[in-house]
């Protein structure tokens, strides 16, 4: 006869990623604000909209450096699943702290979410001084876990006019930069870099070809640059 298994037995099966993720959502859910609210730093919301108003300024006919960085926590889930998620918030807090005690007051710090930080800088320091300042701070990061481990984070950045012109594309730019550097190991930094661009195939129809050029012409952007945007869309909604 098959053993009958009981709940305490089906409780201790290993915890999986899914697990964790869905244990963050729900504490997202409950708590989303605590960490932010703890750190008084704005969300991503302001950093979308304060970033915008940079980008459509005259910073570019100035000369004005503007970068954007993105600072991810390395392997953060496992931070939540050996201590629990009030540990992990306590170590945002610390990283969040960590970023503004440690970056030039011309620079503001935003928590976007999750385990990642986002930093704009604007001014006239060049960016390849920016780049090596932010891999000073990646270098020298201190937070630890409760156990006394050392921990580590990527950073991905892009260069406004440079790299993009506009939000979405600048900022979808640095999120390439940090899965670049992400996929290679973590504990690194990594720039936005040219990208080899595929074109536009039989994927679509004649209708939507059609309308997508409408749509760049009313809004004077590239059907290239609305393409991506879509696509970024699509797989931040999926959580890919």
């Amino acid at each position: 006869m098959a053993k009958k298994t009981t709940n305490n037995e089906e409780n201790k099966r290993p915890i999986t990623v899914e697990d964790h993720r869905e244990q963050s959502r729900r504490h997202a859910k409950t708590n989303k604000n605590a960490v932010t609210l703890a750190l008084g730093f704005p969300g991503g919301d302001e950093f979308e909209k304060d970033l915008t108003e940079i980008l459509e300024s005259d910073s570019e006919a100035k000369g004005e450096t503007v970068v954007v960085a993105l600072v991810d926590f390395d392997n953060f889930y496992h931070i939540n699943d050996d201590f629990g998620v009030e540990a992990g918030d306590t170590v945002l807090i610390e990283t969040g702290r960590y970023l503004r005690a440690n970056t030039p007051k011309e620079a503001k710090v935003y928590r976007i979410g999750g385990d990642e930080f986002g930093i704009i800088f604007k001014g006239l320091t060049e960016r390849e001084d920016i780049f090596l300042f932010l891999n000073d701070l990646k270098n020298n990061f201190s937070v630890k876990t409760p156990d006394g481990a050392a921990q580590t984070i990527t950073i991905g950045m892009a260069t406004a006019f440079l790299d993009a012109s506009r939000y979405a594309e600048l900022v979808r730019k640095a999120d390439g930069a940090l899965y670049r550097a992400k996929a290679q190991g973590g504990n690194r930094i990594a720039m936005a870099k040219e990208e080899k661009m595929i074109p536009k195939t039989s994927h679509y129809t004649q209708d939507q070809l059609q309308r997508l050029s409408m749509l760049s012409k009313r809004e004077g952007i590239g059907e290239a640059i609305l393409l991506r945007e879509a696509l970024d869309m699509l797989i931040r909604k999926y959580d890919t």
